[in-house]
């Protein structure tokens, strides 16, 4: 009979959570050299080159990869001839290994999980507790599959049920567009079909854990209903432009992935899930000889690959640019910012919300007169660090806060990541105002711009405080320019229609 110590499972989920924070499954690595190698679109290509540059660097330096490290997903299968040595649950003894690799010194990861969720939304300061998902098996080990599944693809996370005689793949194709770039493609697609609505969610989430293996599959041939579909669904969303960042371009997708369950006659419950650029996810066994060992992807797996400035470069002073000059831009465009911005997201635009509501003025120092925000929630610094990875987080939540901002701070302009809504759109329009992105999932990349960092309001808000960045050569591009043009409306149209016109199919290769 197997003992497993409960020092060995706690040091385990801690290991394999530093471990995913840092380093891209080599599948995935793998997948994204081909895509750049074969990316057609300028904008597109850049973004995919900044993600895999940003992944090097963080295997080589072990710090996070994206800024938002996830709500952790464990998938543990116990088995029935295992004898456990603790004293604790099978979930404390998850939660404490959680609880050590968000608390780790050496590599702080960003605590982004709050309880009271209808109420304080307080931060439990640890990123605990997880979902945990067990299952009692035949045997004598225990398997775990974690992931630490960031927000910006959770949002996305579609569920329906259709019909029996419904098409599933109109259904696909009608809502990928609609879900935006908030995912920050190209990343994975998991797909649940049948049992019930959970069970469907659930088999979409597991999915997202196995390697990507599309072009094996295309290369071998479906051989069942569902690597039919896996190859038409991988080809068809690729078709539709979306792109890197959803900029416009030929790859979207890296893979589709479907799990199936029996369902009742009168139904089919189909969920979908998408897996970020900042895809985090493991796989070990514990056989009661001791913790999990991880061995990192060799650097040799990464493309060689150099960052250029495109030949539209703008050097962009955030120090003395006018209204006149953000006139100038186009969408698309390319900026290199330098200067002073400020930092906020949710929970700040909430509170400066509620002071104009009640007559109150901004707290003191605070002004965004002729100003940037940029909308983020930075990993602790370590060591000599300025910050920790300081990714982008998705502009299209700050929508409903866009018109007060700008009609009654004076800001200039918004960086994030993602489109822009229709309201926000309008907004930006009527102010000649900027909506800008930087690369979701280049979050250690990106903080190396950053010289400078003071909080200056909100300190309580953790993560979300408002705080003045010094940036140097920051790399952004034009989102929406100040006549409400969006390059996520003109870009995937663009190349969508491009792909249409490629006389073989640049994507299955």
């Amino acid at each position: 009979m197997t003992i497993i110590k409960q020092q060995d499972f706690i040091d385990s989920i801690s290991d394999a959570l530093q471990f995913i924070a840092c380093y891209h499954p080599k599948d995935f690595i793998q997948a994204m050299a081909t895509a750049y190698e074969l990316e057609q679109s300028a904008a597109a290509k850049d973004a995919i080159a900044q993600i895999l540059v940003n992944s090097r660097m963080c295997a080589e330096d072990k710090r996070p990869i994206c800024q938002d490290t996830g709500i952790v997903n464990v998938f543990i299968k116990v088995g029935m001839d295992v004898q456990w040595q603790t004293d604790q649950s099978l979930d404390d003894m998850v939660n404490e290994g959680v609880r050590r690799a968000y608390l780790h010194p050496e590599n702080v990861l960003r605590a982004s999980i709050v309880s009271d969720p209808l109420g304080s939304r307080t931060n439990t300061k640890d990123n605990t507790p997880a979902i945990i998902h067990t299952e009692i098996v035949l045997g004598d080990k225990v398997e775990i599959d974690i992931a630490a599944k960031g927000g910006g693809s959770e949002n996305k996370a579609q569920f329906v049920t259709l019909n029996p005689s419904d098409s599933l793949v109109d259904w696909v194709l009608n809502t990928i567009p609609k879900m935006g770039a908030g995912w920050c493609p190209p990343g994975q697609i998991g797909i649940g079909v049948g049992g019930t609505a959970e069970k469907a969610m659930l088999m979409a989430k597991q999915s997202l854990m196995e390697p990507i293996d599309i072009q094996q599959l295309i290369t071998r041939g479906a051989q069942t209903s569902a690597e039919k579909l896996r190859i038409e669904l991988y080809e068809k969303i690729n078709q539709l432009g979306i792109g890197a960042q959803g900029l416009g371009g030929l790859t979207t997708v890296l893979d589709v992935k479907i799990k199936d369950y029996p369902c009742h006659a009168a139904s089919l419950p189909v969920a979908m899930i998408p897996n970020c650029a900042a895809t985090r996810h493991t796989h070990f066994t514990l056989d009661g000889s001791g913790p999990a060992q991880f061995d990192p992807p060799s650097l040799s797996d990464w493309p060689d690959i150099t960052l250029q400035a495109a030949a539209n470069t703008r050097h962009v002073d955030l120090n003395t640019v006018t209204q006149a000059d953000i006139e100038q831009w186009q969408p698309g465009d390319t900026l290199l910012l330098s200067g002073n911005l400020l930092t906020g997201r949710d929970a700040a635009h909430k509170k400066i919300a509620d002071l104009f509501a009640n007559g109150e003025a901004l707290p003191a120092g605070l002004d965004f007169h002729g100003r940037f925000v940029y909308y983020v929630g930075p990993v602790d610094p370590v060591k000599n660090e300025i910050v920790g990875p300081a990714g982008p987080t998705t502009a299209t939540r700050m929508d409903k806060f866009t018109d007060m901002m700008l009609e009654k701070t004076g800001l200039l302009g918004m960086i994030g990541k993602a489109e822009r809504g229709t309201m926000a759109i309008d907004s930006i329009k009527k102010h000649r105002s900027v909506s800008l992105i930087a690369v979701g999932g280049s979050a250690y990349l990106i903080s190396k711009a950053i010289k400078a960092s003071r909080i200056v309001a909100f300190e309580e808000l953790g993560m979300e405080a408002v705080r003045e960045f010094t940036v140097e050569n920051m790399p952004v591009t034009v989102a929406v320019d100040s006549r409400g043009q969006s390059v996520h409306t003109s870009g995937p149209k663009e190349w969508k229609q491009k792909i249409a016109n490629i006389p073989f199919n640049v994507t299955s290769h």
